[in-house]
């Protein structure tokens, strides 16, 4: 597993999917055709145009990120019309594209906020990178794996999604096993999400904690973390974000009393937890998960894994040594 930052992750994506000899599986809760993005799109149209399986899918918040806003509310804008198009272009190269997320109870609730692009048989996922030029300026990253079993798994994940969809439905969570890797689903169910219950059973049992994430932690979480002695938290000051955004960070902050130690001003949007244990081993969780209690209500659909291979948590230490701290 090799973590890329979200220009590598682009780069790398467009240059495998020029050569993909079966199936392009993406998946992203934002995406558009943005200058930052528009090479994997080109790449994904052409791949589609000679004959390979090609299955996009992306959550109507989108709307709401290209237009400017928080909200998926403003579908006839500039913004809208250029989406609109990307999509168009898309179906008529020959690619299968499904937004995700249009009949919900509210529209906050059921996102679907995973995010994986599977070319042949190898993955991108288990980072919080979004398709669009916002999601790339952020401080993220996604990792790089080349593994066929994996790469079938997300893809029957993919087509799960979108049959659940058809119904508006959900799923429940699931701790899956596959090789050496013990993959996080939350299915969508408001409430339950494995990912965050793993991250409170580990917070309890670790003796240090590294946290990182684009929002201050929250629920049962926070109040773990707020017992130790021993955690460093990074997630974004609220001035750097504004609007709904902001609010969010800034009430969030004042209920827990945690205090960010991240100082840059480019926006944090990486997602991972590094526990140490009393025998000195060393386990993380890294995803799509914000780790706030407020994605556990209203049900949204994350991926993780949760990892105690040392070349992999090392990559996430250097991490924030080189882009957080």
């Amino acid at each position: 597993m090799k973590l890329v930052s979200p220009i590598e992750y682009v780069a790398e994506a467009a240059a495998l999917v020029r050569n993909a000899k079966k199936r392009v599986y993406l998946i992203s809760m934002v995406m558009a055709d943005h200058p930052n993005t528009s090479e994997l799109l080109a790449a994904i149209k052409q791949a589609a145009q000679r004959g390979v399986q090609v299955n996009v899918a992306a959550d109507i918040f989108t709307y709401g990120e290209v237009n400017g806003g928080f909200l998926p509310i403003r579908y006839y804008s500039p913004g809208s019309h250029s989406t609109n198009q990307m999509v168009k272009v898309l179906k008529k190269s020959g690619a299968t594209f499904h937004w995700l997320g249009r009949n919900r109870l509210t529209i906050f609730s059921g996102r679907t906020h995973s995010k994986w692009c599977v070319i042949d048989d190898t993955v991108f996922t288990f980072g919080g990178v979004n398709l669009y030029d916002g999601g790339i300026d952020n401080v993220d990253y996604m990792f790089r794996i080349d593994d066929a079993a994996l790469a079938d798994r997300l893809v029957e994940e993919q087509i799960r999604i979108q049959r659940s969809e058809q119904k508006s439905g959900n799923y429940p969570s699931a701790i899956v096993e596959l090789k050496d890797k013990k993959i996080l689903i939350d299915g969508g169910i408001i409430g339950q999400s494995v990912i965050y219950r793993r991250a409170c059973e580990l917070a309890e049992e670790a003796i240090k904690i590294s946290f990182v994430s684009q929002y201050c932690p929250t629920g049962k979480l926070a109040r773990i973390l707020k017992k130790k002695k021993h955690v460093k938290l990074y997630y974004n000051k609220a001035s750097n974000t504004y609007g709904l955004n902001k609010l969010v960070i800034s009430f969030s902050q004042f209920v827990s009393g945690l205090q960010t130690s991240y100082r840059k001003k480019r926006y944090l949007h990486a997602k991972f937890i590094i526990f140490t244990m009393a025998d000195g081993t060393k386990r993380a969780i890294t995803g799509s998960h914000n780790f706030a209690y407020t994605g556990v209500l209203l049900g949204t659909r994350e991926i993780a894994l949760e990892t105690s291979d040392m070349k992999i948590i090392s990559q996430l230490e250097e991490f924030i040594a080189k882009r957080i701290a």
